[in-house]
């Protein structure tokens, strides 16, 4: 039996009151289980996203991270050490460490337009090329979305593109919150797959 189908049998003949723990799902994901990645989410949704609301204090900005943060769970799984901590605590360290950078970048954005305020007009060449960058970025994204599935794609441009929380996508979509969470999830896999990073 190959390896794989070794471990979905393996969650699926778990008793329902005990259950995979996250290390036992991390263990999979790493392994490109997409199976142990929903199933991972579930478990960890509430930690995480409780945690960036903390830190964030804005609900759209929050959505956001915690995209970017099961995201990067999703593409650096294989780094996870069992040896150095438990699964739970790797992720809330990513989630901090992502949530800390949201709060600075806002920050020195702020500072960075502050002083643009203050300087000549002229553009410096940091700009330029920032902007030449992030064109690129963009049109990777964009070729990547159209390899998404219609719902996953108006999901995610809602959410990231509009603005809009998750229970207001679910009601402009009139879909359950349930399945806006789901057409997330399998658009980040997708998208992941597309832009070619690996853990």
């Amino acid at each position: 039996m190959p390896e794989r189908e070794r471990a979905l049998q393996s969650l699926r003949s778990t008793p329902h009151d005990v259950g995979p723990t996250a290390d036992d799902l991390l263990a999979l994901v790493a392994r490109g289980d997409e199976a142990a990645f929903e199933r991972l989410y579930d478990v960890v949704t509430g930690a995480v996203f409780g945690l960036i609301r903390r830190v964030l204090r804005d609900q759209a900005q929050s959505e956001e991270v915690f995209q970017e943060v099961m995201l990067e769970v999703w593409r650096t799984a294989t780094r996870f050490d069992p040896a150095r901590g438990s699964a739970t605590t790797w992720i809330l360290t990513l989630t901090h460490r992502r949530a800390v950078d949201r709060v600075r970048s806002a920050q020195a954005a702020t500072h960075r337009e502050d002083r643009a305020a203050r300087l000549d007009p002229a553009r410096p060449f940091d700009e330029v090329s920032e902007q030449v960058e992030g064109r690129l970025e963009q049109r990777q994204v964009r070729r990547c979305l159209s390899f998404l599935t219609d719902l996953q794609r108006e999901s995610v441009l809602l959410a990231y593109y509009q603005g809009y929380s998750y229970p207001e996508v679910s009601s402009l979509l009139g879909i359950p919150l349930g399945t806006v969470k789901t057409r997330m999830r399998d658009g980040l896999i997708r998208l992941r797959d597309c832009m070619g990073v690996t853990g």
